[in-house]
């Protein structure tokens, strides 16, 4: 009896071991490889950041908000808010654009599409009590029409002063023509200038990948008067690149040095102009719930900034790799 008690036992551990390394992970896949990077920016984005991880890692090659027309009005309008005191939302459920406020002036970042760019930054800022024509300087981060489309409305009906790269200056001027027509070759933005209107100063990163001269930002926020510094990524999908090793090596170079000036800040707040990336348009309204005390939900903290641009490194690791067939 004993003999069939004991061996009855050593079955079951038996089995049991079995499953237990049935259940066992897998072996981490090696450093520096593809599926290395993959699983880097996986862990880096947690659950923070679904929808760059997806973009980036998971479908890279995709574009996402370019088809949406003017006649989809349903589809992409959204109603303007005040996000931090100094700090407003002027953009569509896709992409971003932003006023930052002074009573000296404002400074838009980004234009959205021409077909927005009406509804959305001018009304959007009558309906905010704000006056357009207080609008001093209009940085687009990138040559992109959803983005640089609406740039010529600001500057002609406003006399705004459109800022923008070298580079990307010469891809509106040698590129098709733009709805609403190009604007004008204005301020040529070089790295680490300045934008300053009143109490609000842009400090403007020259980070290349996403477009040759793609601007990326450093600001100061309010939040009831605590201030808190804003890194602004001006380039994040890599949908162009995809099959370009070293526009792919620019990007990653890019990254880290996003994430380097975002430490030496110490940001804390991360946004960018498409609401895929940051979440811009289900945070903004959710500050309508917010209650006294609760943090704000754009302010993520600076571990969690830094995790976002390790996951945008490595996402783009992984497709430089692909792209050279390793």
């Amino acid at each position: 009896m004993k003999i069939l008690v004991f061996s009855a036992l050593g079955l079951l551990a038996g089995r049991a071991l079995e499953v237990v390394a049935q259940q066992a992970p897998a072996a981490a896949p090696p450093a520096g490889s593809y599926e290395g990077h993959l699983a880097a920016a996986k862990q880096a984005a947690g659950f923070d950041f679904p929808g760059t991880l997806a973009r980036l890692c998971i479908a890279p090659a995709t574009s996402v908000g370019g088809n949406i027309q003017a006649a989809d009005r349903a589809q992409w309008y959204a109603q303007p808010e005040q996000v931090f005191d100094n700090l407003y939302w002027v953009g569509t459920r896709i992409h971003s654009a932003w006023a930052l406020t002074d009573p000296q002036g404002i400074i838009i970042l980004d234009t959205l599409f021409n077909y927005a760019v009406g509804p959305e930054i001018v009304e959007g800022l009558k309906k905010l009590h704000l006056d357009p024509g207080s609008v001093r300087y209009v940085i687009v981060t990138h040559a992109h029409a959803d983005h640089d489309e609406g740039a010529r409305l600001l500057q002609e009906a406003y006399g705004a002063h459109i800022v923008l790269a070298a580079a990307d200056w010469d891809l509106i001027e040698h590129g098709p023509e733009m709805p609403g027509g190009k604007p004008r070759r204005d301020i040529v933005a070089i790295d680490g200038q300045r934008v300053a209107v009143g109490a609000n100063t842009v400090t403007l990163l020259s980070t290349p990948g996403h477009t040759p001269g793609t601007l990326s930002m450093l600001f100061t926020v309010r939040d009831h008067g605590r201030p808190l510094t804003v890194v602004y990524s001006g380039g994040t999908a890599i949908a162009g690149l995809y099959q370009n090793p070293d526009r792919l090596g620019q990007y990653i170079d890019s990254q880290r040095r996003l994430a380097r000036a975002a430490a030496d800040a110490g940001a804390s707040v991360l946004m960018s102009n498409h609401t895929e990336f940051d979440g811009a348009y289900v945070k903004v309204r959710l500050l309508a719930g917010r209650r006294p005390g609760e943090l704000h939900p754009f302010e993520v903290g600076p571990e969690a900034v830094q995790r976002y641009f390790a996951m945008t490194e490595e996402c783009a690791q992984a497709a430089r790799m692909k792209a050279l067939g390793h």
